[in-house]
């Protein structure tokens, strides 16, 4: 599969599944642009791997809703246009309820700025964008809390998750007509530097207890589908959701 000529924005794409999705979308051909918040070291090794014609590192606080729009014009300065945005930035905080107010609902504002506002920023821009040439797809990360929901530390990260699972449809829903499609990829428990919190205060066996296979999802298996995504193989799939938890739904 090619994705030569393809145009892609990737947001947290310097660690974890970003990093992985941007990895392959370029090793596909696309041209990427790689966001990051901090991870500046990350971003600019594929920069190197690839090539500075090929990728460029963004930098954006997406908890800033100020930075959204400078990011969608710095990825089109870059790339001149855009046909598709992996909208997969987002933060995975522990906020039990056994804090106080304040400092829990503190987080909260914080997980839904980084996990939804920004993702509803970046999707009215490139809405915008897609109408003017006929055209484009956006592939937003959510997850499976969005369906099962998460434990008590994680309320505001399923929130997040299940707005961004209702943004995606409805974008699908009312957009299909303008040649603009939208799918949801909804991994479970997946090894990154994100979920080694919980891996550390859990154990992984008790990750593993929860899904039907013997290994944890890899960032590897995420990657391709969303190569496939931007190809347009699945345009017919718009308004799906993927899921990728290792049988944990059926477990």
């Amino acid at each position: 599969m090619s994705l030569k000529g393809q145009n892609i924005l990737v947001t947290g794409a310097s660690k974890g599944i970003g990093f992985a999705i941007a990895e392959e979308l370029l090793r596909q051909g696309a041209r990427v642009g790689v966001h990051f918040y901090s991870g500046k070291e990350q971003a600019n090794a594929l920069v190197a791997k690839f090539g500075a014609d090929r990728a460029k590192a963004l930098q954006a606080d997406l908890s800033d809703n100020g930075t959204v729009p400078q990011l969608f014009q710095k990825a089109l300065d870059f790339l001149g246009h855009l046909d598709s945005i992996v909208l997969n930035a987002g933060v995975f905080t522990p906020h039990s309820t056994d804090m106080e107010v304040d400092d829990w609902f503190k987080i909260w504002k914080q997980t839904l700025a980084v996990n939804l506002d920004s993702a509803g920023l970046l999707t009215k821009l490139a809405l915008d964008h897609f109408k003017e040439q006929k055209a484009g797809r956006l592939i937003y990360i959510g997850s499976r809390a969005a369906f099962r929901g998460e434990t008590e530390e994680y309320l505001a990260y399923a929130a997040s998750k299940g707005g961004l699972t209702s943004l995606a449809r409805s974008v699908a829903r009312s957009f299909g007509k303008s040649n603009i499609k939208s799918f949801v990829i909804a991994p479970g428990f997946t090894r990154t530097a994100m979920a080694e919190q919980f891996i550390r205060e859990y154990g992984e066996e008790k990750v593993l207890g929860e899904i039907a296979l013997n290994q944890l999802t890899e960032v590897t298996d995420i990657a391709p589908l969303v190569g496939f995504m931007c190809s347009g193989a699945m345009d017919h799939a718009t308004g799906t959701t993927i899921d990728i938890n290792a049988g944990s739904y059926i477990h």
